[in-house]
């Protein structure tokens, strides 16, 4: 799993209007290619009456998994340029959808390229771009003579902390950073003289800064 990745926060949409043409960009964080199909595929049902709806996406840790549609646009006017905003801020695990309702008044290839740019970073912006984290999970098992130690240096160290359970002794979810896991657990076994009951869990992605 990747230590770290950009995509985006949640599903949404921004509309921009060039010579009368209206341009809706969709965003949305995907987990799979089939995830990013669907999506694509209910944008298209939900404008049906549109004259386009041109699409990308980017799915997997190394990217295997990449589409650009014109949807009947000129030959690389529409679903390449989706797909370079995308590369070009360095997205991942993302689907876009820009959506055309024709207004009237032609484009020309150089205009349709830059349109389908805006309409997909308008869609991008509006999804919020957000940098997912790989965490691990450290169950710190200790007697509560350790608990009020033990939370305050985790406060001090700036360590995400995923819960509490309090039964005959005191169990800390910790969420140190992935890579820092180890060294994490060497501290805590240091910081209480070894008296703690460490046990690892699942990585999990969470929000840079969140």
């Amino acid at each position: 799993m990747l230590e770290k990745y950009k995509t985006v926060r949640q599903q949404a949409s921004a509309e921009i209007v060039i010579k009368k043409s209206r341009f809706i960009g969709y965003a949305k964080p995907v987990e799979s290619e089939e995830e990013a199909v669907a999506f694509i595929n209910e944008i298209k049902q939900l404008h049906k009456q549109a004259t386009h709806n041109c699409s990308a996406y980017m799915v997997g840790e190394r990217d295997q998994f990449q589409k650009a549609s014109d949807d009947g646009e000129p030959s690389g006017t529409a679903g390449k340029p989706i797909l370079e905003v995308i590369k070009h801020k360095g997205l991942k695990n993302i689907a876009v959808v820009v959506t055309r309702y024709f207004g009237g008044i032609m484009l020309g290839a150089g205009g349709l390229v830059r349109a389908y740019t805006d309409g997909a970073v308008a869609g991008i912006e509006a999804a919020d771009e957000i940098v997912n984290v790989l965490h691990r999970e450290v169950f710190v098992d200790v007697d509560y003579t350790w608990y009020g130690k033990l939370e305050n240096e985790l406060h001090g160290k700036g360590t995400r902390v995923g819960g509490t359970d309090f039964t005959d002794r005191v169990i800390v979810r910790c969420l140190p950073e992935a890579p820092e896991a180890e060294a994490f657990i060497a501290w805590i076994t240091d910081l209480t003289q070894g008296q703690a009951i460490v046990s690892e869990g699942e990585n999990a992605y969470y929000i840079e800064g969140e």
